[in-house]
C-alpha cells in the first residue's frame, strides 16, 4: 500500500543541518581508498598486464572489461534502490558496506593470479569472472557509501567539503598503490629489464592491494557506523510498478540527466587516458618504471591542492561555473604534450627537461580535474532534494548508483576502446621499449588525442544544462521542511481526533 503524499514528503525532508567534525569527514573519506586502488588497477594496469604479460589480445581484455560493465549497468541501480529501502538496526547503508569487505579483498587478490598453462579462451573466461566479481563487490561498498554524503549534511557548501575528503583519500589510495607498484613490485632489475612485464610483481601488488582495500572499508564502516538517515525508512513502492515509477522519476530529472549523460561521454576520455596512459608513458615518452613512479607520486600534490581549493572555488563561482571552468582548463592542459611532441616542441626522451615538463602539465591537469570531480559529486548530492521535492522520496542510493556506474565507465568503455585502438595501430605484444616503430606510435596517438578532446568538449556542452544553483537548493530544502512540518501537524491532529475538515492545510 502506498503512503499518502504528506507522508512521502515527511520522509523526504532532509536532515537538519549540523556541522560535521573533521573526524566524521576523515572516516567517511577513508573508505574511498578502496575505490582509488580499484580504479587505478583496472584503469591502467589490468590491460597492460593481461595483454603484454599474460598474452591475451588487447581487444579481448577490453571486451572483458566492457562485459563486466554491462553487469554493473544491471546490478548497480538495483543495489542502489535496495539500499534506499532497506530496514535494519544498522541503517540503510552499512549492512552492504560491511558485507563487501572480505569478498572484495579475495576477488581482487585472485584477479592478479591467473593460472599458468591455460589456453587463451580459458584465461579470458577467468579474467571475465574475476572482473565481474570485483566490479560487483566494489559496487556493494561504493554505492551505499556514496549515498551517505547527502544524508550526513544537506548544506550546499559543506557537501563540497565532505566530498573533498572522499576524493582526497581516493586519489591518495590510487597514487600510493601506483607508486608502490612501480617503485617496488614492477621496478627494473636484472631479470626484468622492463619492470612492467614482471608477472610476479603484479601478484605481489594484488596481495597488498587486497589488504589495503579490506582495511580501508572496515575502518570507515566502524568510523561512520550509526550515522545517516534513521533505519525506519518506509518503502512506498512495494509493487513492481511503484519501483519502476520511482526509478523513472529519478532518472528523468533534468539536472541529474545532464550530469549522467555528460559523465558517460567524459568517461570515454578519462578511460582512454587510463587505458593508454601506461602505453604512452612507457613507449611514447620512454619513461622507466622509476620515472613513472615519480610522475605518479606528484598525484599527492594534486590531491592536496585539489581538496584545498575545491570548496573556495565552489563558493566563489558557484558549483556549475566553477566546474565548467576547471574541466575546460584541465582538458586543454591534458591534451597539449603529445601535439607539442609531434611538431617537435617537447624536450627529447630520456632528458630531465621532459620529466619536468610532464610533471608540470600533470599537476595542473590533475589538480583542476580533481577540483572539478569534487564539485560534480557535490552537485550530484544536491540533486537528491531536487528530486525529493517532485517525488516525495529520497533516492540517494539510486542516484549514486548511476553516478558510480559512470565512474566505472572510465575503466569500462574507455578501456575497451583503448584495446581497440591498440589493435587499429597494430601495437605489438611483448613490446620492447625503444623498439616500437615510430609510425605505430604516431598512429596510436593520432587516434587517441582527437577522440579524447572531442569527448571532453561534448561533455562540457551537456553539463551546461544542469540547473541547480545555491538559491534553487535552498528553496528545495525550505519546501521539504515546510511540507514535513505540515505533515507532522496533520499527524498530531489526527491522533488527537481533530476532524479532517478543521485541519490546517
Amino acid at each position: 500500500m502506498e503512503l499518502s503524499a504528506e507522508s512521502q514528503i515527511e520522509e523526504a525532508a532532509p536532515p537538519r543541518a549540523a556541522r560535521l567534525g573533521v573526524q566524521v569527514k576523515f572516516f567517511y573519506g577513508l573508505g574511498s581508498v578502496a575505490f582509488g586502488v580499484e580504479s587505478v588497477a583496472l584503469g591502467s594496469l589490468v590491460l597492460l598486464y593481461f595483454n603484454q604479460v599474460i598474452g591475451l589480445p588487447a581487444s579481448w581484455v577490453g571486451a572483458a572489461i566492457m562485459v563486466a560493465l554491462i553487469f554493473d549497468a544491471i546490478f548497480d541501480p538495483l543495489l542502489g534502490h535496495w539500499s534506499d529501502h532497506l530496514r535494519s538496526a544498522w541503517g540503510r547503508r552499512h549492512p552492504f558496506m560491511y558485507a563487501s569487505a572480505a569478498p572484495l579483498a579475495v576477488a581482487f587478490y585472485f584477479l592478479w593470479r591467473p593460472p599458468h598453462g591455460w589456453s587463451n579462451e580459458a584465461l579470458l573466461a577467468y579474467l571475465l569472472a574475476a572482473l565481474v566479481s570485483v566490479r560487483l563487490l566494489v559496487s556493494l561498498y561504493e554505492i551505499p557509501s556514496a549515498a551517505l554524503a547527502p544524508e550526513l549534511t544537506p548544506d550546499y557548501d559543506e557537501r563540497t567539503s565532505l566530498l573533498a575528503y572522499r576524493f582526497f583519500f581516493g586519489v591518495l589510495g590510487g597514487t600510493a598503490m601506483s607508486v608502490a607498484a612501480f617503485q617496488i613490485f614492477l621496478r627494473k632489475d636484472a631479470a626484468h629489464p622492463l619492470g612492467v612485464l614482471n608477472r610476479h610483481g603484479y601478484e605481489q601488488f594484488g596481495l597488498l592491494s587486497a589488504i589495503v582495500m579490506f582495511t580501508a572499508i572496515i575502518v570507515t564502516c566502524v568510523g561512520t557506523h550509526g550515522r545517516g538517515v534513521a533505519s525506519t525508512v518506509r518503502n512506498d513502492a512495494d509493487d513492481f510498478r511503484g519501483k519502476i515509477r520511482e526509478i523513472r522519476t529519478t532518472l528523468s530529472n533534468r539536472s541529474f540527466f545532464a550530469l549522467m549523460t555528460a559523465g558517460i561521454v567524459a568517461s570515454i576520455a578519462v578511460g582512454l587516458n587510463s587505458g593508454l596512459g601506461l602505453y604512452v608513458t612507457t613507449y611514447f615518452w620512454e619513461l622507466t618504471p622509476k620515472q613513472i613512479s615519480y610522475l605518479v607520486s606528484f598525484g599527492f600534490v594534486s590531491a592536496i591542492l585539489g581538496v584545498s581549493l575545491a570548496t573556495p572555488a565552489s563558493k566563489w563561482l558557484g558549483k556549475k561555473k566553477a566546474m565548467l571552468a576547471l574541466f575546460t582548463i584541465s582538458a586543454i592542459a591534458g591534451s597539449i604534450p603529445i601535439p607539442l611532441r609531434l611538431i617537435g616542441l617537447m624536450p627529447a626522451n630520456h632528458t630531465d627537461a621532459l620529466l619536468a615538463a610532464l610533471f608540470a602539465d600533470g599537476v595542473v591537469r590533475d589538480t583542476l580535474g580533481i577540483m572539478g570531480f569534487i564539485i560534480v559529486a557535490s552537485m550530484m548530492a544536491d540533486v537528491v532534494e531536487d528530486i525529493a521535492v517532485k517525488s516525495g522520496r529520497r533516492s540517494e542510493g539510486l542516484i549514486f548508483a548511476a553516478n558510480g556506474l559512470l565512474q566505472k565507465c572510465v575503466t569500462g568503455f574507455g578501456t575497451f576502446l583503448s584495446g581497440l585502438m591498440l589493435g587499429w595501430a597494430h601495437f605489438p605484444q611483448g613490446a620492447i621499449q625503444g623498439h616500437v616503430a615510430q609510425p605505430i606510435l604516431r598512429h596510436l596517438v593520432l587516434i587517441f588525442v582527437p577522440v579524447s578532446v572531442s569527448c571532453n568538449a561534448i561533455a562540457l556542452i551537456i553539463l551546461t544544462f544542469y540547473n541547480i544553483d545555491r538559491a534553487a537548493h535552498q528553496r528545495n530544502l525550505e519546501r521539504l521542511r515546510d511540507a514535513a512540518a505540515l505533515a507532522e501537524l496533520g499527524n498530531v491532529e489526527a491522533e488527537e481526533g481533530v476532524p479532517p475538515a478543521t485541519r490546517v492545510v
